[in-house]
């Protein structure tokens, strides 16, 4: 018969991977590195695309990057976690939707995978390896400026910054 008490701490564990994950795509969406970093251990790596260093030179390289887009939103989905101890090996589906630029400005939507090392340190899950996969793309020259669709009011529009009104909402700031 299987202990309850281990069940219960599998699907904790499971829930506090979930949970960095989505802290992750909120951290780059918000282009907040505080949260960004809460998703990764100081010793990570990170191999992004053509990327390849720690968490602090991933911040540096992506945020710049991030700030020229005008939207953009990560979705993580089908999470597959293969516990062992106090370390995970998971791969997560994601989708990324992209607003590029102000003048001349793109759509880009693309799907791939974070294959991720997870490390639980003092209770904490963190990713501590991740490998981004591309496995699809698709760019649309005619951007469309879903900030200004009819009716929006200005506080509708979501910010890729802590301006955005889902930081007083949760408590954040």
């Amino acid at each position: 018969m299987t202990n309850v008490a281990q069940i219960l701490n599998e699907l904790a564990d499971r829930e506090a991977i979930k949970e960095c994950l989505y802290r992750y795509c909120r951290g780059i969406d918000r282009r907040d590195a505080d949260i960004l970093r809460t998703a990764y251990w100081p010793d990570a790596i990170d191999t992004h695309l053509s990327f390849k260093g720690n968490i602090e030179e991933f911040i540096a390289w992506a945020m710049p990057m991030m700030k020229t887009m005008t939207n953009h939103q990560h979705h993580v989905t089908n999470v597959i976690i293969n516990l062992d101890g106090a370390t995970a090996k998971v791969e997560s589906y994601f989708w990324s939707c992209v607003v590029q630029g102000t003048d001349g400005r793109y759509d880009r939507i693309g799907g791939g995978r974070y294959l991720d090392r997870f490390e639980r340190r003092d209770g904490e899950w963190r990713i501590i390896e991740r490998y981004v996969m591309s496995d699809w793309f698709r760019q649309f020259e005619d951007g469309c400026d879903y900030a200004n669709a009819v009716g929006t009011p200005t506080e509708a529009v979501g910010k890729g910054n802590s301006q955005d009104l889902s930081y007083t909402w949760l408590g954040i700031v």
